[in-house]
């Protein structure tokens, strides 16, 4: 069977490519006239755009189109498609990065790139690699428009449970010749006070014939992202930790489109898109720890024992113990800087050809996209009593009793250079690099015959094949620790958390360099490697049909992919002479691990006229979203630490099976005026085969960890239960004869995923959240425009896969946004954009029940305690742009 596969994929690849590249031979003029697209200006015409991409489409489609060249409705891309009915956006850091359909996790939307995958990873050496894009990589200067499919068909990559979300960029030929766009915007917040510049450009060229044209365009930013709040941890000694996170961003993209149609029934597509991020960042923590009982009281206990207030009285220093292994410390303060080098990269080549026949279209590509992801290096330093520091002290109370933790502080802990010792070191039990990566090669050719059979007027059928691989590294940072003068990595102060409390500012270039110098090399973490190998293929057939006021299609997905995991194998080998502690028990060569699986989707799509303005559509599909990459490799966590009950070792498996949704959609769409819209919709996903733990703690395998012997938590993912989504989208779009506008949305979800498929055993998706709604009003004339955008969603949960707190629940939020543009004439527009008018905080906080301890959720987990909280930030935007 695998040898047969892989000679079906070489075929596909070879009629790929040489329907591709030899297709001028078989080309004959045709006498179809060429399209252009009309490009649209200007808020109402933005909203018309997307109302009549719903309108004709067959299935269950929303959609969100620029304004004009370089004018995308949002500067972030994920804001935008976050008023989308449906959809719901996350902002972990800032940014719309991950994105959610109809209550889905993140992992289940498929986002493709006209047409195509895009391969994405992440900077942050905590988070797991997962199915998602993100957002924060993609300018909104590039995209000409967005389409989301909420349904499926069987033209439709596979993929996406939530849905399919196509980004879409310019092509020349559809373009005025020498369109020429250049702007600049300068950007700066509440919290993150400096001035963040950003700039764009977009040149398109065409032949006076039309048959060649190049398009280029550009971003890039260089900005500061600045998060200040409050975490707990209470796993030392019932501490709480103000906190600061800095990033400095700098984000580049570069996209070129070159066509060359030679006759109007033959066109060839090359297209290059390049995105860079660079996240470097520091994240300063300042504990508060209980000190000596002289001073302390605990005032009130929560259900999981967790003082929520308690009282310092007096700042005075506290006993103190020789470092961690015993347990915290019973001192007053502790202070770490984390620093990391990070970044992350996507760089997609496609090539696709076009051709129409007499009563056919042949269309194929062929391309590769590659991300590469992950921390360059990750360094801390720290500084506590029990080392001799004569930190600051603290004093005052912290009430726990709320979402957010409160401190009210009667000694100011604020502390300059003199408070800390003269010469530190990186701690070498911290310093490493994480890099991975997603690439993804890619061959499809499709074929659409036109028929004349009764209501079917065509016929579509396609193949598709993709030979996809994920890689993850680890390595540990050997260091000969020598000390470095403290002064030498500071620059001023800054503040921590959002009590004023001052510290020194860490200088991320000096700590990278004090650790480089202390740096002999890399040890390759063995449990910490990982390569997952998909050979996915499809091929599908569809019917088109139509007759007297109604449309639709129907036809059939056929997938098959084989599956390859490598990794080290836990079997017991000991460590030779000079090898790392974390490799005991590892192999030390990899083992390759097998799977494969297959299956049909059916869909179909009908929509129907009921009158001339009423439109009713009924859609009904089977889709897949494949295993999570986390829970097909195995890995653990919570060796050699200073805990005693931290040993998890997670047992995925190349053999899970993709979840399975069987669903459907009836909407109701009344269109009236142009571009105005009344719809309701109602959605129901039934899934099966959810990826679900099974946990058994106390196992033994084979390797003794220093703290906690040989004494492990097994979690073993398998496909097990299902899980049920149902719920309503209403929208309704208006624009006025005076200028004015309104576009508003709500949507209803209830998601029952499996309690047993999370720690936290709340058996909602992760980001799910049951209400969403967004308010929009507009005015705008031939020379200004305003827009006022209301966008929310209730609470949800956030699980960050093998961090310490991965399972906490998200407040709702809500943000208020403003822009106004000032058309100074038909080239020169000035704008100005402000978001999260009402400084919404970012609220976290505990949701587990006391049960889920043996899962190991931890105590500021649980339900009724904070967990974290940052300042909410309004952030502003001036700019001007030049278009001719």
């Amino acid at each position: 069977m695998g040898l047969n596969k892989r000679a079906f994929r070489r075929k596909l690849i070879a009629s790929s490519i040489s329907g591709c590249l030899l297709a001028p031979v078989v080309a004959q003029a045709q006498d179809e006239p060429m399209y252009e697209e009309v490009v649209v200006t200007g808020i109402r015409a933005s909203l018309n755009d997307a109302v009549d991409i719903k309108r004709n489409a067959t299935g269950i489609v929303d959609a969100v189109s620029a304004e004009d060249v370089g004018k995308f409705p949002d500067s972030d891309v994920g804001e935008s498609l976050g008023r989308i009915p449906g959809v719901t956006v996350g902002r972990a850091f800032g940014q719309g990065a991950s994105v959610s359909i109809r209550g889905a996790a993140p992992q289940m939307t498929l986002t493709q790139l006209n047409g195509q995958n895009v391969a994405s990873t992440g900077w942050y050496d905590q988070q797991s690699i997962d199915r998602s894009f993100n957002y924060s990589l993609l300018p909104s200067q590039l995209i000409g428009g967005i389409e989301v499919y909420k349904s499926s068909q069987a033209d439709l990559n596979e993929g996406g449970i939530g849905g399919t979300v196509i980004v879409k960029t310019r092509k020349p030929l559809d373009m005025d010749a020498n369109t020429l766009f250049l702007g600049a915007k300068a950007r700066t917040g509440t919290i993150g006070d400096e001035i963040s510049p950003e700039i764009s450009g977009l040149y398109s060229w065409k032949n006076d014939s039309e048959t060649f044209g190049v398009l280029v365009a550009g971003a890039f930013e260089d900005s500061d992202y600045v998060r200040r709040g409050t975490e707990a941890d209470y796993q030392w000694s019932q501490d709480v930790e103000p906190s600061t996170f800095v990033q400095e961003r700098e984000r580049t993209a570069l996209d070129a489109n070159i066509q060359f149609a030679p006759t109007e029934a033959l066109s060839f597509n090359l297209h290059v898109l390049s995105l860079d991020l660079t996240a470097d960042n520091i994240g300063t923590n300042l504990y508060y720890f209980p000190p000596s009982a002289s001073t302390y009281s605990c005032e009130q206990v929560n259900a999981a024992g967790v003082c929520v207030i308690q009282t310092v009285d007096q700042a005075i220093r506290g006993d103190l113990q020789p470092g961690w292994a015993s347990g915290a410390p019973d001192s007053e303060t502790f202070m770490q800087h984390w620093g990391r080098v990070a970044e992350m990269t996507s760089d997609t080549y496609d090539f696709s050809a076009e051709y129409a026949g007499d009563g056919f279209t042949l269309s194929g590509s062929i391309g590769q996209t590659e991300a590469k992801g992950g921390t360059n290096m990750t360094t801390n330093f720290q500084y506590f009593p029990s080392t001799g520091s004569p930190m600051s002290l603290w004093a005052g109370t912290i009430d726990a009793t709320g979402k957010q933790i409160k401190i009210h502080t009667t000694h100011d802990p604020s502390m300059t250079l003199d408070d800390l010792q003269e010469y530190t070191v990186p701690q070498a039990w911290a310093v490493g690099k994480g890099p991975n990566t997603d690439e993804e090669t890619y061959a499809q050719v499709d074929v659409e015959f036109d028929l004349d059979w009764g209501i079917f007027t065509s016929f579509k059928t396609g193949i598709r094949t993709t030979d996809h691989d994920v890689e993850r590294f680890d390595y540990n940072g050997n260091l000969t620790v020598t000390e470095v003068a403290t002064a030498s990595l500071y620059n001023g102060t800054y503040e921590v958390g959002v009590n004023g409390v001052t510290v020194p500012e860490p200088n991320l270039d000096a700590m990278i360099a004090a650790t480089e110098n202390n740096l002999n090399g890399w040890d390759e973490a063995r449990p910490g490697y990982s390569l997952l190998n998909e050979q996915n293929d499809a091929f599908y057939g569809m019917f088109t049909f139509e007759g007297d006021r109604f449309k639709g299609n129907v036809g059939v997905r056929y997938i098959s992919s084989d599956i390859t995991r490598t990794q080290y194998e836990l079997d017991g080998t000991e460590l030779a002479e000079g090898d790392i502690g974390e490799n005991n028990g590892y192999s030390y060569t990899t083992t390759d691990h097998q799977a494969d699986y297959d299956d049909f989707l059916p869909s179909f799509n009908l929509s129907v006229d009921l009158t001339d303005s009423l439109l009713m559509r009924f859609t009904a599909a089977q889709t897949i979203s494949r295993p999570n990459y986390a829970d097909m490799v195995v890995s653990y966590s919570g060796y050699a630490d200073d805990r005693d009950d931290n040993q998890t070792v997670n047992m995925g498996s190349e053999g899970l099976l993709p979840m399975k949704s069987s669903q459907a959609d009836l909407s109701l769409e009344y269109y009236y005026g142009e571009g105005n819209l009344v719809s309701a919709t109602y959605f129901v996903k039934s899934i099966d085969d959810f990826v679900t733990d099974v946990i058994n703690p106390d196992q033994q395998i084979g390797v003794e960890d220093p703290a906690g012997g040989d004494n492990w938590t097994i979690n073993e993912k398998v496909n097990a239960s299902g899980a049920d989504i149902n719920g309503i989208e209403l929208q309704i779009n208006h624009g006025f004869d005076n200028g004015f506008g309104v576009s508003a949305n709500y949507t209803y979800v209830n998601a029952d995923a499996p309690a047993e498929a999370f720690a936290d055993r709340i058996g909602v998706f992760t980001e799910s959240s049951q209400d969403s709604a967004n308010l929009v009003g507009y005015w705008e004339n031939d020379t200004f425009s305003v827009r006022t955008a209301y966008n929310w969603r209730s609470k949800y949960m956030i699980r960050e896969g093998g961090f310490y707190y991965g399972n906490r629940m998200h407040d709702d939020f809500g943000s208020l946004d403003f822009s106004a543009n000032w058309y100074l004439n038909d080239n020169i527009d000035l704008s100005f954009e402000a978001t999260n008018l009402l400084a919404e905080d970012d609220i976290q906080y505990g949701a587990a029940d006391e049960s889920t301890r043996e899962f190991g959720m931890k105590a500021p987990l649980l339900e009724g305690y904070p967990a974290w909280s940052y300042e909410g930030e309004t952030r502003y935007m001036l700019g001007v742009s030049f278009k001719l």
